[in-house]
């Protein structure tokens, strides 16, 4: 027989989504339209814990901030609010790095993983932790885990590091369609511009990447060369959405190389910087054969242009 429901929260005004979710055999998980939570670190080697207050389900364990996510609400935002709401996290503070994904099939639990992008103090924001604190990586085990975090926790804190960066060859991405691309190179180049920071926005699935879990943010570095150099630059830090749909502008991981003189000698030479710093795995997207072996022979991995056109 399923446990006895905990006591809920303290009253007060609540969305519908703060409610029990109940599976086919009883089982009961908080959150009507699925919970989500925010595992950030803070690049030193710690991250974000809280000591969960005892009415809560699982009351006295660690685990991180979050809880159930409203009606319309996309899991990275009810992350990021929840905790805000729960430890103070600034909205602008963490960069995105990948979701992993629990699904009871009544019911989804999304991990938000993400790294501080500026040093902060948690503050306790509300009734929902005892405790707050940056724990280092090897001291979470030794602390009494929530039995979801901990059963995630081994997984989660292997890829901590995993930094995926893509590089796009503009020229070859561009003019793989014959779209009338040769007779406005730039405008063509400012389109290619526009899909990348959507996506760049958006995050890739996880498989694109030959990675685990659910969806990944890779850094994103773009060559132009030629006449394409003329491109508008990346807009979406000036297009920003509002209300619940909302993504700061950090979350776009796009840097734009204007190359002064060979493009394939940039995309090379961006291809590396990226390996130097341990970036994994480094994709370079491009058909062309010669810049293929130069890419491959510094530890990048290529794939064609269809490989990025079709996730626009």
């Amino acid at each position: 027989m399923p446990d006895a429901t905990p006591p809920g929260p303290p009253p007060g005004p609540r969305d519908p989504g703060d409610a029990w979710a109940i599976g086919p055999d009883g089982t009961k998980a908080w959150g009507r339209f699925g919970a989500a939570g925010l595992l950030v670190d803070d690049g030193s080697g710690r991250v974000l814990l809280q000591h969960r207050v005892e009415w809560s389900h699982h009351g006295g364990t660690w685990g991180i901030p979050g809880g159930a996510r409203h009606l319309g609400e996309d899991a990275v935002t009810g992350a990021l609010r929840e905790s805000a709401e729960e430890a103070g996290v600034p909205s602008d503070g963490v960069d995105l790095r990948h979701t992993s994904l629990l699904d009871l099939g009544f019911w989804t639990y999304t991990t938000v993983v993400g790294r501080a992008s500026v040093p902060f103090e948690p503050v306790i924001a509300d009734r929902e932790s005892l405790e707050l604190a940056w724990v280092p990586v090897d001291d979470v085990e030794d602390l009494p885990l929530h039995p979801g975090f901990g059963a995630s926790w081994p997984a989660l804190r292997a890829r901590l590091a995993t930094t995926p960066h893509v590089v796009v060859d503009a020229a070859n991405v561009v003019g793989s369609v014959p779209d009338g691309w040769w007779k406005d190179r730039a405008g063509a180049a400012s389109r290619l511009l526009g899909s990348v920071e959507a996506l760049a926005a958006e995050g890739v699935p996880a498989g694109l990447l030959d990675l685990p879990f659910d969806r990944w943010w890779p850094r994103w570095t773009v060559v132009l060369e030629g006449e394409a150099r003329g491109a508008a630059d990346a807009s979406f830090s000036e297009q920003k959405t509002s209300g619940a749909d909302a993504r700061p502008d950090h979350f776009c991981s796009l840097d734009v190389v204007r190359a002064p003189a060979s493009g394939d000698d940039a995309i090379v030479e961006a291809a590396r910087a990226a390996v130097d710093a341990d970036h994994v795995p480094v994709v370079v997207v491009t058909a062309d054969r010669e810049l293929r072996a130069r890419v491959e022979a510094i530890g990048a991995v290529v794939r064609g242009p269809s490989w990025l056109r079709e996730q626009f």
